[in-house]
């Protein structure tokens, strides 16, 4: 174990390149399970989420070649069904076997999911919508238990909100069942047009993935295919933010900027300096940032996962603010450590009401999730003297080498050992 200790009042600039999208690549993994043979995925980030499912994919029978940030998954041996609590409570991404299991071997059993403590992020709709493609669920014991004695078959569903993991579940699962399905009220992430790609390749055919209405014409079987990772739009974000509080200029590169449209509107509303470009951005902030009202939901709008890192910028911006967090209930916990740092952040049910101060002092801070935790590191990098954050395994879900990136944008930045600590 290991904490992060940011001196801020560094000034950032230079250049960093984003990996391939943890939400696009976790999801990809679990596709490869309906093809029997070889996929390879490249630009594939090097986090522990990626070791985690490599685990639950191995647990299963596949085996993970990994080579850089190429991935080779053969699934010809897989056999078993049961993805085990120890493996699928470490991670929430895990749930995502459940579909490319029942369409693969037509029964799966999978733990109840885990994952960063943001909200309960409830299955039912993963549930409901398969059970209207003919599966049967019994849900006991801390399993779903799910199979298929009539075959998967066709049908029209329409989801009670536009959840990422229900979607592509759904994909996944009608991919191979007989007949038409059609996905009304489907989440439009880019991730969820990354996954209908792979599955174009292995075969299916998907039409409408970035819509609100996916048609899916199912197929008797897939095969193995070739699939590069979409960039991370999260990741991306998230040292765009570290830009701006650190002046700039700071180019981020290796993503599609109109997957980040929202994010980007609201950071030239703060006062930003924007410079797209093909696959990145440029930002700089030569002035005090302007206090933004922002509210999360999905895609295409601001983006729940970047609700801590610009509630982090809000922190120190000139005036008052709401933030309102309208996707995870639990997404404000982080909101405790940012006002130990001097913030100024009272939170009313599900808004945050932000008066910026001027500087944030650093202080010993924990991560209570993976996005909370890369906030954190951002506020000391702005913030007046020392922050020690702990918790870093959060950050390392879904950052790869984040201290490095930073550090070479010129952030006074390193990771300690918690042994050492007395020392720091």
């Amino acid at each position: 174990m290991h904490s992060i200790v940011v001196r801020g009042g560094r000034r950032l600039s230079g250049s960093v390149t984003v990996e391939g999208a943890k939400n696009s690549a976790l999801k990809l993994m679990a596709a490869a399970l309906m093809a029997r043979g070889t996929s390879r995925i490249s630009n594939v980030p090097d986090i522990t989420d990626v070791d985690i499912m490599s685990e639950v994919l191995v647990g299963l029978g596949a085996r993970v070649e990994r080579s850089d940030h190429s991935l080779g998954i053969d699934t010809g041996d897989v056999t078993s069904f049961e993805a085990p609590y120890e493996m699928v409570a470490r991670m929430r991404a895990s749930i995502s076997v459940l579909g490319p299991l029942i369409a693969r071997l037509g029964e799966a059993r999978v733990a109840m999911p885990g994952g960063c403590n943001i909200g309960s992020r409830k299955i039912d709709m993963h549930i409901r919508g398969l059970e209207a493609l003919g599966v049967e669920v019994e849900i006991g014991h801390g399993y779903i238990h799910a199979t298929t004695p009539g075959g998967l078959i066709g049908a029209d569903v329409t989801l009670d909100f536009p959840s990422v993991g229900a979607t592509e579940n759904l994909l996944m699962a009608s991919a191979l069942a007989k007949g038409r399905t059609v996905i009304e009220n489907a989440a439009r992430e880019p991730e969820i047009q990354d996954l209908a790609d792979f599955l174009n390749a292995m075969g299916a055919r998907i039409s409408g993935a970035g819509t609100p209405v996916i048609e899916v014409e199912g197929v008797e079987a897939l095969h193995p295919a070739e699939h590069r990772v979409v960039g991370d739009r999260i990741e991306a974000g998230t040292y765009l933010i570290a830009g701006a509080i650190g002046g700039g200029p700071v180019t981020v590169s290796g993503f599609n900027p109109t997957h980040l449209d929202m994010v980007l509107t609201k950071l030239e509303r703060v006062g930003c300096d924007l410079e797209r470009h093909p696959d990145g951005v440029t930002i700089a902030l030569h002035r005090r940032a302007s206090c933004v009202d922002v509210q999360t939901l999905p895609y295409p709008g601001f983006p729940t996962d970047m609700q801590p890192q610009f509630m982090t910028l809000m922190a120190t911006a000139d005036g008052s603010c709401v933030v309102t967090e309208n996707v995870f209930e639990n997404r404000f916990m982080f909101a405790d450590e940012l006002v130990r740092m001097g913030a100024d952040i009272r939170i009313e049910g599900h808004h945050a009401l932000i008066k910026g101060v001027t500087e944030l002092s650093g202080a010993p801070v924990r991560s209570p999730d993976l996005r909370a935790g890369a906030a954190l590191v951002l506020a000391g990098l702005g913030a007046d003297g020392e922050t020690l954050v702990g918790d870093t395994h959060h950050i390392e879900r879904g950052y790869e080498r984040i201290v490095e990136k930073l550090a070479s944008l010129g952030a006074d930045i390193r990771r300690v050992e918690d042994a050492t600590l007395k020392g720091v």
